[in-house]
C-alpha cells in the first residue's frame, strides 16, 4: 500500500508539471513505383514494450498475470496510394492493445487481442474530390479521441473511456467537407458483428486555426448477434448499446490540450440477457507539451462511472465493456514523456488507477478483488 502511494503521488506531481498531445510521428511514406497503379507509399512501425505492474490481472502462465514482462506493441507495414481517384490504405502485422484497468496481452498473431487478424485496417477509398470521399473495408473506428495503435497515441495505454469504444469496424463511410465543416458517416458492423447493422458518425467545427469542437454517435440499427463465433473481437453488448461523446481540442504552439466527454447507455435485453438497461459515462483530458523538436510531456486524467445495480447479473455486461464491475467508479492519471528523432523513439509510462466498488468486487490481483493498480512502462522502437 505504501508503495502504491509513493508512485500515484509520483504520477500527481508529474501532472502538474507542462505537458499535453501528438501522437508519434510516422515519416513520410517510401515511394515505390507500382506499374498500372503508379507511385504507392510504403511505411512501417516496429516496437516492443517492458512493464512492471502491482495487482496483475489474467490467468496463472498468461503475460496479464506477471509483474513484469514484456511484448511486441506494433510490428506492422503501411502500404497506401494516397492521391487519384482510386486509393487504398492497408495495414498489416501484429500488434497489441495495453489498456488501463485491462489485462496486458501480446502481440501474438494466433491470441485473442489480435482481434481484426494479421491486416487489421484494409480499405478502398473513392475520392471524386478532396471535399467528398468514400471509404470501403475493415475502417478504424470515429468514435473516440484515442486511436487504436499505440504509435498513433500520446500514452503508451489506452484510456478507461476508449476501453469501450469499437476499435475497427466492417462497412462503408461517407466523408465530405464545406469550409469550416467536415463530416463522416459509416454503415458498419459496430463490435466486428459481421452483421452490418450499426450507423456511425463524426462531425468537426473547426473554429480556427487553433480551436476544433467535434461530436460522434454509434448506435445500431436493428437486431445484432448474440454471439459471433471465431470472432474474439466481438461485443454484443457493445454492439447493442448507443454511445455518444464530445471533443474540443486546442493546439498553438508547443501545447496541445484535448478534453472530451462520453455517454454509453446499454438497453434491457432478455435475447442477450441484460437484466435492466444502464449507463457508462466518463470524462477525459489529454494534455502534451513539446519540450523541444525531439521532447514531449504528455498527461492523461480520467473518470469513468459504470452503471449497474450489485447481484442483479449486470457483472459481466459490465466488465466485458470496461473492465470494471458494476456500480463501479474509476480515476485514473498517467504521464507519458515522449523521445522521438528520426525514425527511432523512446517513451517511458507511469500509470494509476483506483475504483470504488461494490464490496466483495475489484478489477485487478490474482483474485480480482484489488480496486487500484499502478503500471510502469517502456516502449521503444522505429518508425519508417
Amino acid at each position: 500500500m505504501k508503495k502504491t502511494w509513493i508512485l500515484s503521488a509520483a504520477v500527481v506531481a508529474a501532472l502538474a508539471a507542462p505537458m499535453a498531445e501528438a501522437s508519434l510521428t510516422l515519416p513520410n511514406p517510401i515511394e515505390v513505383s507500382a506499374g498500372p497503379l503508379g507511385k504507392i507509399g510504403v511505411q512501417g512501425v516496429a516496437s516492443g514494450m517492458a512493464f512492471w505492474q502491482d495487482n496483475p490481472q489474467g490467468g496463472a502462465g498468461t503475460l496479464g498475470a506477471k509483474y513484469a514482462g514484456a511484448t511486441i506493441t506494433n510490428g506492422s507495414v503501411i502500404v497506401q496510394k494516397s492521391s487519384g481517384l482510386l486509393q487504398f490504405y492497408a495495414q498489416a502485422g501484429v500488434y497489441s492493445f495495453p489498456t488501463l484497468a485491462a489485462t496486458l496481452t501480446g502481440a501474438n498473431p494466433t491470441s485473442t487481442i489480435n482481434d481484426f487478424g494479421a491486416l487489421p485496417i484494409a480499405y478502398l477509398k473513392i475520392a471524386p474530390s478532396s471535399d467528398y470521399s468514400i471509404e470501403i473495408g475493415k475502417l478504424p473506428t470515429l468514435i473516440g479521441a484515442e486511436g487504436g495503435f499505440t504509435y498513433q497515441n500520446i500514452n503508451i495505454e489506452r484510456g478507461l473511456l476508449w476501453d469501450m469504444e469499437p476499435i475497427v469496424s466492417r462497412g462503408i463511410q461517407f466523408n465530405a467537407s464545406a469550409g469550416p465543416l467536415s463530416a463522416s458517416l459509416s454503415w458498419n458492423d459496430g463490435y466486428y458483428s459481421n452483421r452490418y447493422n450499426v450507423l456511425s458518425g463524426l462531425l468537426t467545427y473547426t473554429i480556427n486555426s487553433a480551436n476544433t469542437l467535434a461530436f460522434y454517435a454509434d448506435g445500431p440499427l436493428g437486431k445484432v448477434r448474440e454471439s459471433a463465433p471465431n470472432i474474439a473481437a466481438y461485443s454484443a453488448y457493445g454492439t447493442v448499446s448507443q454511445i455518444y461523446g464530445l471533443m474540443y481540442t486546442y493546439s498553438s504552439g508547443p501545447w496541445t490540450v484535448e478534453p472530451y466527454f462520453q455517454y454509453m447507455t446499454t438497453p434491457k435485453s432478455a435475447r442477450l440477457r441484460i437484466d435492466k438497461s444502464f449507463d457508462n459515462y466518463g470524462g477525459s483530458l489529454l494534455v502534451n507539451y513539446a519540450v523541444d523538436s525531439d521532447i514531449s510531456l504528455a498527461g492523461r486524467v480520467e473518470y469513468l462511472d459504470v452503471g449497474g445495480v450489485p447481484g442483479e447479473g449486470l457483472e459481466s455486461v459490465a466488465s466485458s465493456l470496461t473492465d470494471l464491475p458494476d456500480d463501479s467508479h474509476a480515476w485514473s492519471l498517467t504521464v507519458t514523456p515522449t523521445y522521438q528523432s528520426g525514425d527511432f523513439f523512446a517513451r517511458a509510462e507511469l500509470s494509476y488507477v483506483t475504483a470504488s466498488t461494490p464490496a466483495g468486487t475489484g478489477f485487478a490481483g490474482q483474485n480480482s478483488l484489488a480496486t487500484n493498480q499502478v503500471r510502469g512502462m517502456v516502449e521503444t522502437g522505429f518508425l519508417f
